[in-house]
């Protein structure tokens, strides 16, 4: 069974990445940010055609959250197994083979004839995804500009909501201009990821390859004492807003249906867009804030986007849905920001892709399992009672946040005191 613990240090041989020219580094950063991008861009493109998919195979609410939440676990066992691979193999291998394999599933998703085909390609999509987004990720913190401190930490924050924003954006234009948008918006996503391929090959390596790549593929999440105790603090956080977004993402446009059944089909992908749009402001702007002050401002956001969002059911309609989201991509983008800097300060070269594949695979079982009970529930008890059941949580889990933030704050300040002379 997996585990995460905190890996104490040991006596080890110096690791330094290797250091690409200034040129070359800047190419890369952009290259390997626009993978992250893309990456979560494919993962969110389903999300405005599911009502077609539901029209056309007479899918119910259920099946959509088992086809959504497939990407996710899946995606989960990846980063289980393949999270530090790219520290021992390098990223540069890591990443073209998991490229290779996401330009595939954008294949089987085009070709996709019904609920079981388009699981499977989740399933590979998801596979793929887990392998790329931790070696792209920690690419981009080998690739710090020591003049521009934090700026990957940052870039690995926002890149991820700034993707789903763009899928989703992407596939509802498709929707209302292009032939075939279940066929063509993959087509495109296929060659954009082929193309992404190659371009990596030509990037200087940035790790140490070394010994211990077939060990790593065990799956066990160990990260650093510091990383650890961040994860505790901003866990809860973490679990709430990728939970939230976990419920737009897969039954938002059914939540517009419900609210307002006239609204066009285009509202119901543009309410998640509302979302992850907000998120990538949100990181942008509370860039300077300190991490705590963020996470800590991000976790209480939750609590009126849940009341907002339950409001658009009680009359307040389809704004209000929509307010409420915008406000779930402001605790969003908070917290994931704020979680991200903590987990990722002072970490040594050789914890980068497995610290930021715990903290993936706490994401994405908190986006994956409450959207498969949201689903679940939804089937018997109606999508009403469901969306009730899952704010409440949220919001609980954002109070329960909101005080491990703040007796992890208050031990800092208590140890800091303590080691005045």
């Amino acid at each position: 069974m997996p585990t995460v613990t905190p890996r104490a240090p040991a006596p080890r041989r110096p690791y330094r990445a290797a250091r690409p020219r200034t040129a070359n580094r800047a190419a890369s950063f952009v290259l390997n940010a626009s993978v992250l991008a893309a990456l979560l861009a494919a993962s969110s493109a389903p999300t405005p055609l599911y009502p077609r998919y539901q029209d056309a195979w007479h899918l119910s609410a259920l099946t959509i959250t088992v086809v959504f939440s497939a990407y996710a676990l899946a995606l989960l066992l990846a980063l289980l197994t393949t999270g530090a691979l790219s520290d021992h193999l390098g990223r540069r291998p890591v990443l073209v083979g998991a490229l290779a394999v996401e330009a595939a599933s954008m294949v089987l998703l085009a070709s996709a004839d019904g609920a079981g085909a388009l699981t499977a390609a989740r399933v590979l999509q998801g596979a793929a995804t887990g392998a790329a987004a931790s070696a792209a990720g920690a690419a981009l913190l080998d690739l710090e500009n020591p003049r521009r401190p934090g700026r990957s930490a940052l870039t690995n924050s926002i890149a991820p909501a700034a993707g789903m924003a763009a899928g989703v954006l992407a596939s509802t234009l498709f929707i209302r201009f292009v032939p075939a948008p279940t066929v063509t918006v993959y087509v495109v996503l296929a060659v954009l990821f082929a193309a992404q391929a190659v371009a990596v090959m030509f990037t200087t390596e940035t790790a140490r390859p070394h010994p211990g790549a077939l060990s790593s593929l065990r799956p066990e999440l160990a990260v650093p004492p510091s990383a650890h105790r961040a994860l505790l603090a901003a866990g809860t956080g973490v679990v709430a807003v990728w939970a939230l977004g976990g419920f737009y993402s897969s039954l938002g446009p059914a939540l517009v249906r419900l609210v307002a059944p006239g609204a066009p089909q285009a509202a119901g992908g543009m309410v998640f867009f509302t979302l992850t749009a907000a998120a990538t402001l949100t990181g942008w702007i509370l860039r300077r804030t300190a991490p705590y002050a963020a996470a800590t401002g991000g976790s209480l956001a939750v609590v009126p986007a849940a009341a907002l969002t339950l409001s658009g059911l009680h009359g307040a309609g389809l704004p209000a849905v929509y307010g409420g989201a915008a406000l779930a991509g402001i605790a969003f983008g908070a917290v994931s920001q704020g979680a991200l800097r903590m987990t990722l300060a002072s970490l040594d070269a050789q914890d980068r892709a497995a610290t930021l594949a715990a903290y993936y695979v706490l994401s994405y079982l908190s986006m994956s399992l409450p959207a498969i009970a949201a689903g679940a529930a939804t089937q018997h008890y109606g999508l009403r009672a469901a969306a009730h059941a899952y704010a409440i949580a949220a919001a609980l889990l954002a109070v329960a946040a909101l005080a491990a933030l703040t007796a992890s704050r208050g031990r800092t300040v208590h140890h800091a005191h303590n080691d005045l002379p």
